[in-house]
Order: structure tokens, then sequence, then C-alpha cells
């Protein structure tokens, strides 16, 4: 009968080194896997957390020379802003870029309804519509809300100051034809500045009209 071979290591401890062996081959993984995800995380987040840089000169999102009115009312939110055209029918008016920049959202926010210049009284829409958000830099952007029709322009592209990126209506959640208009800085909605001078709308407490020409020329 034939003697047991040993091979001079106890069971156990070769087992344990198999498992330390393969707990440091995960780790390893884990953390090839783990540095590309924290890289593209920094690269989203840390803009984001720098201080936001100084006010475009944005200009009024109309076309050059119009004078149009703007306003707000109780329950609107604050910094929110209403522009009508003082002059001919709304419908379908150029809606352009206060300034330079790039466009981060092209397509519908809540749903569209179904008030046009055929139905100018038909079912409203939820939220804005038809609507277009632009990153300006610096962690600025505009938003451009209850737009006539699909936006002119697509995510990503990149557009001038007083580009057309959509026309004036009334979808989403909207009572007549207008331009619900917002500035961003970084986190927070801001008093809307156009051409330099602030619009004198800061909140909502009560309605509050202001007239002003466009400059975007």
């Amino acid at each position: 009968m034939l003697a047991s071979v040993t091979t001079g290591f106890p069971t156990g401890r070769r087992r344990g080194r198999r498992r330390g062996r393969t707990l440091r081959t995960l780790l390893i993984l884990v953390a090839v896997a783990t540095v590309p995800a924290v890289v593209a995380l920094g690269v989203v987040v840390v803009p984001w957390l720098r201080e936001p840089g100084p006010r475009p000169l944005f200009q009024l999102p109309v076309a050059c020379g119009e004078t149009w009115q703007l306003g707000t009312y109780p329950g609107h939110d604050d910094y929110d802003v209403d522009l009508f055209p003082t002059e001919g029918d709304p419908w379908g008016r150029p809606v352009l870029a206060s300034y330079d920049g790039v466009v981060t959202v092209a397509g519908v926010n809540g749903s569209v309804g179904g008030r046009n210049p055929e139905d100018p009284d038909g079912p409203r829409g939820r939220g804005g519509g038809y609507w277009v958000k632009i990153d300006h830099g610096g962690r600025w952007e505009t938003q451009y809300l209850h737009l006539l029709e699909p936006p002119m322009v697509r995510e990503g592209q990149r557009v001038a100051r007083g580009e057309q990126i959509g026309l004036l209506g009334s979808t989403g959640n909207s009572g007549a034809p207008h331009l619900h208009y917002e500035q961003r800085r970084g986190w927070q909605k801001v008093e809307t500045y156009f051409d330099g001078l602030p619009s004198g709308i800061t909140h909502d407490d009560y309605e509050y009209t202001v007239r002003l020409t466009s400059n975007n020329c």
C-alpha cells in the first residue's frame, strides 16, 4: 500500500493564498473600472463648482429695433419674464438667441397642448411646451419657452447672438402667445439684464411691466 504524499504546506494555507490573489485581482479590476468614472465625474462636476464668470451682454431675444412689453404677475415666480410685442400679430414672431452659446436643450417641456393661430383657445398643455436652453459659458444660461413649433436648433448646436432659434407661440401651460424667458447664473435664476441694464423684474409680489426696445442687431 502506498504512503500518503504531501507537499509540505497545509491545505488551508494554500487555499488562503488563492483567495488572497483573487481578492487582489478583484481590487485591481475595481480600481481600473473606477478611475475613468471618477475622471468623467470630475469633468462634469468641477466646472459647476467654479465661481460663475462675468455676465454676458445679453440682448432682448427679439428682432432689432422692436419694442416689447416685459412683465410678471403674482404666482409667476421670481425673475421670470413674459415678453409680448407691442405691435402686430404675436403668433410666429422670431425668437432669437440673447447671446452666443451652445444649445443644451431643444424639445418639449411638459406637453405641447393644442393652442395655435388656427385655434388660439385650444386646450392648454403642461409646463413650457416647445423650449430651448442655451449655455453661454461661465455658468450662464438662458431659457426660452412656449414656442409655437419644434425649435429651429438642435442640442449641441452653437448659435450666435441674434440667430433665430424658434417662433413665438403658446404651447405648454400658456394662456396667450408670448415668450417666457429666463436668465440663470449657476444654479439660480437671476434678474434679467438687457444691453447691460437690469429689467427691474425681480419678484412676483405684484404685477409689473416695462417696455424695452431690442438692440439684438
